[in-house]
């Protein structure tokens, strides 16, 4: 495994070290999972991946080969201040999938000709192209983002689309995939994207062995809304939580953002605004997304007839389900359904 003795006793306990399975030296079918770093990135968008891949090379040994690079090798220091080493970028070859990190460091990175040059120079030669949090604004500085569908923190999400108004910025996503392109929302998102490319190479039942190991949730799909992670999590959200916990109880009433306000005791204006501030998104787009979070449970998990499903979630119309299904998954809700049958 190519992760440096960059010092992991930094980052974790030395037993735990001890105990980490290291995969066997790199062979001709084996996947390089390169993580591209650069200075002040996010230490989880990095680790989270990292983690998820080295399970995967426990289940199945010899098929991940991690390398940790950056545009001139050697410790590239983190927000936090850990450091981890990596190895040069026109080093390392082949690469099946390069997963750019996100973090503060990305304002100063995307300015940076060599490895703006070194992404657009390497994405025809990569089988994936891959970015966590605010990665995307790298790969859209390389141009590279044009006329695709991505995500990125939703905090950051509307700066990306002023900056690059080609890139099809979708603000709520969890993770995308466009082509051989996928993007990922912030920092724990990383996981969800690097849970993703598993499954994606060597199926759910691994990727979901990789996620019990973690201890995480397998899966939030791509297209569960980060509006919805944020209600969940707490902090300044809280506020709507009442609220969060009404609209999904009543998903087969008419939502609008008058009788949202009035449910929180405020005027239209002033609750479109509060909310737009807290979520990143309009009161309107949050009842969509939580109704299609409630519809694709459903369609998932039970086999009542999509017309049913419609009605119960709000969305009345199956055709209107179908296309919200189509913008947010890309792919119908029969499609869905066969997938986990």
């Amino acid at each position: 495994m190519v992760f440096s003795p960059f010092s992991l006793a930094r980052l974790c306990p030395s037993e735990q070290c001890e105990k980490m399975t290291v995969i066997p030296p790199f062979q001709p079918m084996t996947k390089n999972i390169a993580i591209f770093l650069y200075e002040d990135f996010q230490l989880l968008d990095a680790s989270g991946p990292i983690a998820a891949f080295e399970i995967a090379g426990r289940v199945r040994p010899n098929f991940y080969r991690l390398t940790i690079m950056s545009i001139q090798g050697g410790l590239v220091r983190s927000s936090s201040g850990a450091s981890i080493d990596s190895v040069a970028a026109d080093t390392v070859a082949p690469v099946d999938t390069l997963i750019v990190s996100g973090g503060n460091g990305s304002r100063t990175a995307m300015q940076c000709q060599d490895q703006i040059s070194y992404l657009r120079g390497c994405v025809a030669e990569v089988r994936r192209l891959c970015s966590v949090c605010s990665g995307a604004f790298l790969l859209a500085a390389a141009g590279l983002l044009d006329g695709k569908r991505v995500t990125t923190h939703w905090g950051r999400a509307e700066q990306l689309q002023q900056l690059f108004p080609k890139v099809r910025v979708e603000i709520d996503r969890i993770h995308i995939r466009d082509g051989n392109i996928w993007t990922s929302a912030g920092i724990s998102a990383g996981i969800d994207l690097a849970l993703a490319l598993i499954a994606d190479d060597l199926g759910d039942k691994v990727a979901r062995r990789v996620a019990q190991e973690m201890v995480v949730y397998y899966r939030r799909p791509g297209g569960q809304s980060q509006f919805s992670a944020l209600a969940d999590s707490g902090g300044d959200a809280t506020i709507f939580s009442p609220l969060f916990d009404w609209m999904r109880a009543n998903l087969a009433e008419r939502l609008t953002v008058e009788r949202l306000a009035e449910r929180m005791a405020m005027s239209p204006r002033n609750f479109s605004r509060s909310f737009r501030k807290v979520s990143g998104i309009s009161p309107a787009k949050a009842v969509e997304r939580i109704r299609l979070e409630a519809a694709r449970e459903r369609v998932e998990s039970s086999r009542e007839p999509i017309e049913q499903i419609a009605r119960a979630t709000g969305f009345r119309d199956p055709e209107r389900m179908r296309r919200a299904f189509l913008r947010s998954f890309g792919q119908p809700p029969q499609a869905i359904r066969r997938a986990v049958a």
